[in-house]
């Protein structure tokens, strides 16, 4: 049980959301007490560009981009009719405004929790170095990509690279702080984003308060295992604990 330093509540660490693994050194303040109010990323297309770093493409590579697009959903049905489980890429929303939205809550939400925009994986100095993730240490063999799974996130990340997002929101739970919802139907097993941030040993975090760490790299040994780590790097992965169904 802690008790808040300010308003004197208890709360069961693992009723708390995000959970508190260990009980805090110094002061502890309870979400309604130590809650700041949300500043909105201001939803301006430039300053929307600027913070995802998008790719401002010409038209040539926009149209390519639209016909890969068009050459996957089309040779979907006929990968489906062969083997089952394969991997699609995310569809965006139609409406520029509405994606527009969509990544202005992201923006919003990372700002407000002090993690920088990432899309990809960071090697940091004092953590685990690039070279410390090797495949052939993933115990039990790693799991191969199949060339479509390959090419659907591959589109995935040009559409990315491009402004073209996934129809998630970010919102905010008083009880569960950032969350994601879907901002309309995904099909099962889309991809949504990949799960980016810093990249560290599991004996350097075995006792870290992160909420969101997962596991990158598995050896059986915590000197050499690694995770990603997303609180102060990371995408939409660093709020995603369970997607809801957004019912209109």
């Amino acid at each position: 049980m802690l008790l808040c330093d300010k308003c004197d509540r208890g709360y069961h660490m693992y009723c708390l959301r995000p959970i508190v693994a260990r009980v805090p050194a110094g002061s502890w303040f309870c979400p309604n007490c130590k809650a700041d109010p949300i500043k909105e990323f201001p939803l301006v297309q430039t300053k929307i560009i600027d913070f995802f770093r998008i790719q401002r493409s010409s038209q040539a590579a926009h149209a390519s981009l639209l016909e890969s697009r068009k050459r996957k959903k089309r040779s979907t049905s006929l990968i489906v009719s062969k083997k089952k489980r394969r991997l699609l890429p995310f569809i965006p929303s139609n409406d520029q405004a509405r994606r527009l939205q969509q990544m202005g809550s992201l923006a919003t939400a990372l700002t407000t929790s002090g993690v920088e925009f990432s899309d990809k994986l960071t090697y940091m100095p004092g953590m685990a170095p690039r070279s410390a993730n090797r495949p052939a240490l993933e115990k039990g063999g790693m799991q191969i990509m199949s060339r479509e799974d390959k090419a659907s996130l591959e589109l995935c990340q040009a559409m990315c690279k491009a402004g073209e997002w996934p129809p998630l929101l970010v919102v905010f739970d008083s009880c569960e702080g950032f969350t994601v919802e879907a901002d309309g139907c995904i099909k099962d097993l889309t991809i949504i984003t990949e799960y980016v941030g810093d990249v560290d040993y599991l004996k350097n975090r075995e006792k870290d308060e992160g909420d969101s760490m997962m596991t990158l790299l598995s050896t059986g040994n915590p000197s050499t295992t690694l995770v990603v780590c997303p609180d102060k790097r990371s995408n939409v992965a660093r709020f995603i604990n369970g997607i809801n169904n957004h019912t209109p």
